[in-house]
């Protein structure tokens, strides 16, 4: 049936529209199937690579369990080099530093926490950081450790970082800071926690009242 004059229209108007804007719309559809492929395609690779990064992390544990830090440090590398964007490898970076120490090699136990002081959350960078300062004042670093315990941290580890700056004041015979970062430690530490009766000992142990508590001399009698 031949067309009316109104469909031979339209379907001129639609050949014009093709012939001036044909390629664009095909080009416009071609990276629309492309964008939704590579989403597609991110989607399953971020699968498969956390899948394999949780295999590997299974692995390091086993690693950790047989005290085998020789195998444990491999295990850690591979999953900073191949999947350093993903949660398990400043995880692992900590479980890895904790063998080192526990192998008495300070040097990679202080590169791991370094590696996860840069690489994991707000959270993980916090503990490799007052653990740092930890192994940093076992090597008597004292300067180094204050450094690692300096800056921002999440309010929920104030304790820890008051009671580790404490540690390495004390070994400074700074005292007096010792006692009123010991005493920062505590104020900031809830009353039923565990490490409280630990941080009061070390305070006691120093004796008297922490700078910041010194009783305000009193003032000279009026004539």
């Amino acid at each position: 049936m031949a067309y009316d004059l109104e469909e031979q229209e339209q379907l001129a108007s639609l050949k014009a529209f093709w012939a001036q804007y044909g390629n664009l719309v095909t080009w416009v559809a071609i990276i629309g199937l492309g964008g939704y492929a590579a989403y597609n395609y991110y989607n399953y690779h971020q699968r498969t690579q956390a899948g394999e990064a949780s295999g590997l992390y299974q692995t390091l544990g086993d690693s950790v369990a047989a005290k085998d830090n020789t195998k444990v440090q491999r295990i850690a590398g591979d999953i900073e080099s191949k999947f350093g964007g993903s949660a398990y490898a400043p995880m692992g970076a900590l479980v890895a530093a904790k063998s080192a120490f526990e192998a008495n090699d300070n040097k990679t136990a202080k590169a791991q926490l370094q590696w996860a002081a840069e690489h994991g959350n707000d959270e993980i960078k916090a503990v490799a950081r007052v653990r740092l300062a930890g192994v940093q004042l076992d090597e008597k670093a004292y300067d180094e450790a204050l450094k690692a315990l300096g800056g921002e941290f999440p309010p929920q580890f104030a304790s820890e970082v008051a009671d580790r700056k404490g540690d390495v004041l004390a070994a400074q015979n700074k005292t007096a800071d010792a006692r009123a970062a010991y005493q920062a430690a505590l104020d900031a530490m809830d009353a039923k926690a565990p490490g409280r009766q630990l941080v009061q000992l070390k305070l006691d142990a120093l004796g008297g009242a922490p700078a910041a508590a010194a009783a305000t001399p009193a003032a000279p009698a009026k004539s």
